[in-house]
C-alpha cells in the first residue's frame, strides 16, 4: 500500500490550484495518507487541521473522488506519522471493513439552516437520529433537487455516530448500490454483498428513483430493507417525489416506504434564502451585505444549491476584479444567470400564463370558486405544473392551496378528458407551448 496514493496525489492538485500556496503549506502539506480498498484515509497531527480541512476543504475535493471509477471515499482521521506508518506496514491494523459509512463531514444538522420550508424534515431528521430504529422508520426525505435532501440524510449518520461511534452505517447512492450488485453478481459474490447490507445498523439511501425499472436491483432492495425493518434497523431514503408516485419502482417496494413517514423539503422561502447566503458567506470567510443577500435571494427562488453556485460566482468575480460586492456589482455578476432563470418554467409561471390563457385572474385559479370554466383551468394548471415543473403532488398542492389528493385529481381528470376530446388535447398542448416560451 503506497504511502502517497494516486488519488491523494489528485486531492493535492485540485488543493493546490485553489489555495494560497501560504494557505497549501499551513492547513494541507502536514496531511500524511495512506489507502485501503477503496478508502483514502488521511491522518492530521492535531484536532484544528482536522477540523480546518473538514470545514474548508474537504468538499472541494470529494466531488473528483466520488465521480472516479470505482468511487473513493475520504475517512479523516488523528494521528501522528509513526501511527501512519504503523497503519501502512499493518494494512490497516484495525480491519477497515468493505462498508465505510461514507458521510461528509461538513452535512451536520448544527450548519443546516433551518426555515418554514424544511422545519417538518429537520425535526424528523433530529428525532431519528437521537432514536435510530424507534422513531419514523423508515424515513422518506423527498423534493425536488437541491434542497438539501442529503444534507440531511448525513446529518441524521452524524446524529446517530455521536451517540454510538461503533455503529455501522453506510450512505449509499442508488446508482452505486445498483453498480455494487452487478459486480457482486458477476463475480458470484451476492452473499457477500446482502450479509454487508443487511448487518447495518443505519442505512442511508440517496435519489431512490434511479431504481426505476431495474427490477433485479429492485428485488434486492425490497428484501434489504425488509432484513432491516424486520431486526429494528434504521433506514433513511430520499426521493424527489412523494414515493407513492415514483414510477417504475414496484408496489411492494412503496408500501413499505409507507410504513414509516415521509416529508417534503419545498423550496425555501425568501428569508430563509437570505439566512442560507449569510450562513455560507460566513463560512466562506466573506461579509456579505445583506442588501445584496436579500436581492440574491428574490432573483434564485429555486435551491440551495443554486444559491450557492451563484454565491461562489459573485465572490469569485469580485476577486478576479478586484471590485467590493455591492447590489449593483451582484447583478452585474449574475446578469445572465438572471436572464435565463426568467425563461425557465416555475409554478409562478404556469399559474400566471393558464390565468392569462383563460382570461382569468390569477386570485381566481387559486380560489375556491367551483365554476366550471374557473375549475377546469385550475385543473389544466395543476396537470401542467406537475409535467413542467418536476415538483411533486403535495408541492403543487401547497401552491394551490389543497390537498395533494386534489392535485393526483385533477391530474387524473385532464388525461381523461383529453383521450376523449381532442380540442382540449390542442388547448393543452398549446398551453404547455405558450408556458415554454
Amino acid at each position: 500500500m503506497s504511502k502517497f496514493p494516486e488519488d491523494w496525489q489528485k486531492c493535492l492538485e485540485i488543493l493546490g490550484c485553489q489555495l494560497t500556496e501560504d494557505e497549501f503549506n499551513t492547513w494541507v502539506r502536514p496531511i500524511q495518507c495512506a489507502k485501503q480498498d477503496q478508502g483514502l484515509h488521511l491522518f492530521f497531527p492535531n484536532d484544528m487541521l482536522l477540523k480546518r480541512f473538514s470545514k474548508d476543504y474537504m468538499s472541494l475535493v470529494t466531488p473528483a473522488l466520488e465521480n472516479s471509477e470505482p468511487p473513493v471515499t475520504i475517512h479523516l482521521r488523528k494521528g501522528s506519522a509513526s501511527q501512519l506508518n504503523q497503519v501502512v506496514e499493518n494494512e490497516v491494523e484495525t480491519k477497515v471493513e468493505a462498508f465505510q459509512s461514507n458521510l461528509n463531514a461538513v452535512f451536520t444538522l448544527e450548519n443546516y439552516v433551518k426555515g418554514k420550508s424544511n422545519e417538518i424534515a429537520s425535526a424528523a431528521a433530529l428525532q431519528v437520529g437521537n432514536n435510530p430504529g424507534v422513531s419514523y422508520n423508515p424515513l422518506v426525505i423527498y423534493g425536488s433537487v437541491g434542497l438539501g435532501k442529503t444534507h440531511l440524510m448525513h446529518a441524521i449518520g452524524h446524529l446517530v455516530l455521536n451517540q454510538n461511534a461503533q455503529a455501522k452505517i453506510s450512505y449509499v447512492h442508488s446508482e452505486r448500490f445498483v453498480s455494487e450488485m452487478i459486480r457482486a453478481l458477476q463475480q458470484n459474490d451476492m452473499e457477500s454483498f446482502k450479509h454487508r447490507y443487511r448487518s447495518l445498523d443505519v442505512l442511508l439511501i440517496d435519489d431512490i428513483q434511479f431504481f426505476a425499472g431495474k427490477g433485479r436491483s429492485q428485488e434486492e432492495l425490497f428484501h434489504t430493507v425488509n432484513a432491516l425493518l424486520d431486526s429494528g434497523q434504521q433506514i433513511v431514503i430520499t426521493s424527489d417525489r412523494y414515493p407513492k408516485e415514483l414510477e417504475g419502482i414496484e408496489d411492494r417496494l412503496k408500501s413499505r416506504f409507507s410504513w414509516g413517514l415521509s416529508v417534503c423539503i419545498e423550496p425555501p422561502e425568501l428569508e430563509t434564502r437570505v439566512a442560507i447566503l449569510l450562513s455560507k458567506a460566513v463560512g466562506l470567510g466573506i461579509d456579505l451585505p445583506e442588501d445584496v443577500a436579500f436581492f440574491m435571494a428574490q432573483e434564485i427562488q429555486s435551491n440551495v444549491r443554486e444559491l450557492e453556485g451563484a454565491l461562489r460566482r459573485v465572490i469569485a468575480s469580485s476577486e478576479f476584479q478586484g471590485r467590493a460586492i455591492t447590489r449593483e456589482f451582484a447583478q452585474e455578476a449574475l446578469r445572465d444567470l438572471i436572464v435565463a432563470r426568467a425563461r425557465m418554467v416555475t409554478l409562478d409561471s404556469i399559474i400566471s400564463k393558464t390565468a392569462q390563457f383563460y382570461n382569468l385572474k390569477t386570485t381566481d385559479l387559486l380560489s375556491k370558486k367551483r365554476t366550471r370554466h374557473i375549475a377546469r383551468a385550475r385543473q389544466m394548471a395543476m396537470k401542467l405544473a406537475y409535467e413542467l415543473t418536476g415538483n411533486s403532488y403535495p408541492q403543487i398542492g401547497h401552491a394551490f392551496d389543497v390537498d395533494h389528493t386534489t392535485v393526483m385529481y385533477a391530474c387524473k381528470k385532464i388525461v381523461s378528458l383529453m383521450s376523449d376530446d381532442p380540442a382540449l388535447k390542442e388547448e393543452y398542448q398549446l398551453l404547455s407551448r405558450k408556458i415554454n416560451h
